[in-house]
């Protein structure tokens, strides 16, 4: 709020032990003289008042003094428990430091032990218990202004698999940097988790395990929750953006086709991967010359990520001008039984798959790069080592070659095995960072095209918010990086680029393109009337 001469304050309801014990309005050590005897606080927190600079001095103190990545993680989330103002200035100023931490990789080991590890409630659960009563469940959130959630069911968390209920880490994390990379306010996301069952027999015997210990449902079941889930939250939370996160591909691909005309909603592991991949190539070409429509891609995987990369590839062919036939020509899919042909069994291939069969007869993934000497390849398989020196040697004169599995234990390949292949004329990003490489990292998407669209009041995100996105992200990356081989912006530069990209995102879906960063810093409080 602004009062009569413009200055921005806070009102606020709580005092006392409440106050000094709520993450969204507690400032620990930085209430002011004042704000102690207004609200109750005088004698309750150390008599010294410091600013913020000086308390992120003294998390960062504390932060290197942990002894792994995962007590790292563990003590972040305890300063976002106590003061989420104090958590996400920490983040947002170091960010490349802090985001393997909160997110991938440090993230996906939280998940193995999130029942272990488990200390405090963030999000809402939902299970098949709570059919024909979703909407008042969702209603036990005490915010109600929410602009972006998060939704997983937990079953392909990562590379790691069907994690059940634990795989809430995972909203969790990538919210966090919604708010931090985005700019969205703390107060308007919500993390959920569809706990459905696992089928991890591990976590089922986990006395630990806080979700169902039970089979994963599926069909009829699944179907329903999911489906209360959408409307209610339609209903309970009017302005949000619905984010599904790391279903299985099955799923992913039927929940994303059967909602993104009826809510306002995207999957990232299809569509953000996609754009982000798509930025990479669109930045390539101001080094090799070439022109979109000109390129040949050779896609290794065909889950979410590589059919979602190979789906908006074809969109942005089409931008370039060509028709969806020349568009689909230039583009070769394989997956763990070769390239996708024609002949296969059309009940065995799935629908999202189906428009990229080509009518050839069946190849390896070595004997496709032989025969297409593809000018883009990209690694989105979750095989590590897939990419051999027999397939590297055989690209264009001057390719660029995405291994963008993740963790590190999953890449393709190394940054130096393709610079040994191919005499160093490859362009290389990865999804797992390595030392001097270009990491192609969702966050450089998400974050952004969510302000834009919660910031919009859009009715619906189409794949036009994606190559728009992916354009304004390449054009975005500076000569000079790109003359060391990086081909998009800095991470540290994360804020201005999920500003421009909400902008975009904005102008794209039919608003002004006036959109507001959320800055993690102290407001004065002033307490609100009785």
């Amino acid at each position: 709020m602004k009062d009569s001469k413009g200055e921005n304050y806070l009102l606020c309801e709580l005092s006392g032990e409440q106050l000094v014990r709520h993450p969204i309005f507690n400032k620990g050590t930085a209430f002011t003289e004042s704000e102690r005897d207004k609200f109750g606080l005088r004698g309750l927190i150390p008599p010294r008042v410091m600013n913020i600079e000086q308390q992120v001095a003294r998390i960062l103190e504390n932060y290197a003094r942990q002894p792994n990545d995962l007590s790292r993680y563990l003590y972040l989330m305890d300063v976002m428990d106590r003061n989420e103002t104090l958590f996400y200035r920490v983040l947002s100023d170091h960010f490349e430091q802090m985001l393997p931490i909160v997110y991938t990789p440090t993230v996906g080991l939280a998940c193995r032990k999130f029942g272990h590890i488990y200390r405090r409630a963030r999000g809402i659960y939902l299970t098949p218990h709570d059919l024909g009563r979703v909407g008042r469940v969702l209603s036990n959130w005490p915010l109600r202004d929410v602009r972006v959630v998060v939704v997983t069911d937990g079953e392909r968390i990562l590379g790691l698999g069907d994690l059940g209920a634990n795989g809430m880490g995972i909203p969790i994390g990538k919210l966090a940097l919604y708010v931090a990379a985005g700019g969205i306010h703390p107060t308007q996301i919500l993390p959920v988790c569809l706990d459905v069952g696992t089928d991890n027999p591990d976590l089922r015997g986990d006395s630990l395990y806080l979700g169902l210990p039970q089979p994963r449902e599926r069909g009829q079941t699944y179907d329903a929750l999911v489906e209360e889930f959408v409307q209610a939250t339609r209903e309970v939370f009017p302005s949000a953006l619905i984010q599904f996160e790391d279903f299985a591909d099955e799923n992913s691909f039927r929940l994303l086709q059967r909602y993104q005309e009826r809510v306002v909603c995207f999957n990232d592991d299809i569509q953000g991967t996609a754009a982000v991949a798509l930025a990479v190539v669109l930045s390539s070409e101001r080094l090799t010359g070439r022109s979109l429509k000109d390129e040949r891609f050779v896609v290794a995987g065909a889950g979410s990520a590589g059919a979602g990369i190979s789906d908006l590839v074809v969109a942005a062919q089409m931008d370039a001008g060509l028709s969806k036939r020349e568009a689909t020509a230039n583009l070769w899919l394989v997956d763990s039984r070769g390239l996708i042909t024609q002949d296969r069994d059309p009940d065995m291939l799935a629908p999202h798959k189906r428009q990229f069969a080509r009518a050839a007869l069946p190849m390896s993934l070595e004997a496709v790069v032989r025969s297409v000497r593809p000018t883009v390849l990209i690694g989105a398989s979750g095989q590590a080592g897939l990419f051999t020196g027999a397939i590297l040697e055989n690209l264009a004169e001057r390719p660029v070659v995405l291994s963008l599995s993740n963790p590190t234990d999953r890449s393709e390949c190394t940054p130096d095995a393709i610079r040994r292949a191919t005499q160093g004329r490859a362009l290389i990003a990865t999804g797992s960072p390595f030392p001097g490489t270009c990491q192609c990292n969702n966050v450089y998407i998400f974050p952004g095209v969510g302000l834009g669209i919660a910031s919009t009041g859009a009715k619906r995100v189409t794949q036009q918010v994606f190559l728009e996105a992916a354009e304004t992200l390449a054009g975005l990356t500076k000569i000079e990086d790109l003359n060391r081989g990086i081909l998009l912006p800095p991470i540290s530069d994360i804020r201005k680029i999920s500003l421009e990209l909400a902008r975009a995102a904005s102008r794209q879906v039919g608003g002004s393109g006036n959109v507001e960063q959320w800055e993690p810093a102290y407001l004065p409080y002033r307490r609100a009337p009785a």
